[in-house]
């Protein structure tokens, strides 16, 4: 455990997650900035009541984490960063890169899938409790977030044995040819007949395959499509190849309230550091979004590692809290 003289949390919100066009093509919920707000408020209240120095942020277009704590009464100081703003998902790799530089590696963050993927690929070794705010929300926890800023100081502060209480996260990592390196959380897909950008929900006809860190047949999106053939949880040291075509039939919620049969032609499963290849045809989305089209002809090639950020165990660490007294206020 470390003992650090100044301890720091970030608190990292992405204003648009919760938010696209997938909430008039399917019944998910919007994340208003409202929510948010309030959201960033109960962490920075947990965060406060244990004893937190300072608290990071930036200054985004809504403002959504400024105007959440400029009135709240708080101990701790809070340290607002300005960063390049090109309202896309580079904010997020910047306002993640800013924390970093000074020294920040305890992140309490907002978003879904696809927020915490930009945040896991600019920086793969920090400490993370993710919130779901987002459409797919197989990574984030559905946990309070006053509870997530009590838990990221515990955590800031070395109070919480790493090797008990946070494990590092699988990641898929994708590669076509020399030209692209990127990973994936949760989804790497192979898609045909789409394109770069779309944001509807997948149509299941144009699936072609697929690697998943995590297949879970109680989550929303891609990973309950091999979560109802074959469950793979987070703890499991491997990951699921899926083939799409004539097969098996599930019906899947493929986003939020919207069903789809999915055809599934088989299921494998893919230990940790084995590599799959796909066709080199079509485009590769990644973790609900759609970002890169396929040469003819690249080797595209996905291979699951657990080298992903570390990510706390919400409740085993408050438990942990209550049985050593770290809750307790000294009167």
């Amino acid at each position: 455990m470390r003992n650090q003289a100044n301890t720091q949390i970030a608190i990292c919100v992405n204003p648009m997650a919760g938010r696209d066009v997938r909430r008039l093509a399917a019944r998910a919920s919007m994340v208003t900035h409202e929510a948010k707000m309030d959201c960033v408020a109960r962490i920075a209240a947990g965060a406060d009541a244990m004893g937190v120095d300072e608290i990071l942020i930036v200054r985004e277009p809504f403002r959504i984490a400024e105007r959440a704590l400029e009135w709240m009464s708080l101990k701790a100081n809070v340290t607002l960063l300005d960063i390049e703003l090109t309202h896309d998902m580079g904010d997020t790799e910047r306002a993640i890169s800013a924390f970093c530089s000074h020294g920040v590696d305890h992140v309490v963050a907002l978003g879904g899938d696809g927020t915490h993927r930009v945040i896991v690929k600019t920086a793969p070794d920090i400490y993370l409790v993710p919130l779901s705010t987002g459409t797919n929300n197989v990574f984030p926890l559905t946990v309070e977030a006053t509870i997530a800023g009590e838990v990221a100081v515990l955590g800031a502060k070395g109070l919480l044995p790493q090797a008990r209480f946070c494990r590092r996260a699988k990641v898929a990592k994708l590669a076509i040819d020399e030209r692209v390196r990127d990973i994936g959380l949760i989804d790497v897909v192979r898609v045909e007949d789409d394109f770069v950008g779309n944001y509807r929900p997948f149509n299941p006809a144009k699936l072609r395959e697929m690697v998943l860190t995590r297949a879970e047949p109680d989550a929303i999106g891609m990973s309950p499509i091999g979560g109802l053939m074959d469950p793979v949880v987070a703890d499991d040291e491997w990951g699921l190849y899926v083939k799409f075509g004539e097969g098996h039939i599930r019906r899947v919620p493929v986003s939020p309230g919207y069903f789809r049969d999915v055809h599934i032609a088989e299921t494998n499963r893919l230990p940790l550091g084995h590599s799959c290849e796909f066709d080199s045809s079509g485009l590769i989305a990644i973790d609900g979004d759609r970002l890169h089209r396929i040469e003819a002809g690249e080797r595209v090639s996905i291979e699951i590692n657990r080298d992903g950020p570390y990510v706390y165990d919400v409740a085993a660490s408050m438990r942990f809290a209550a049985e050593q007294g770290f809750c307790f206020h000294e009167t």
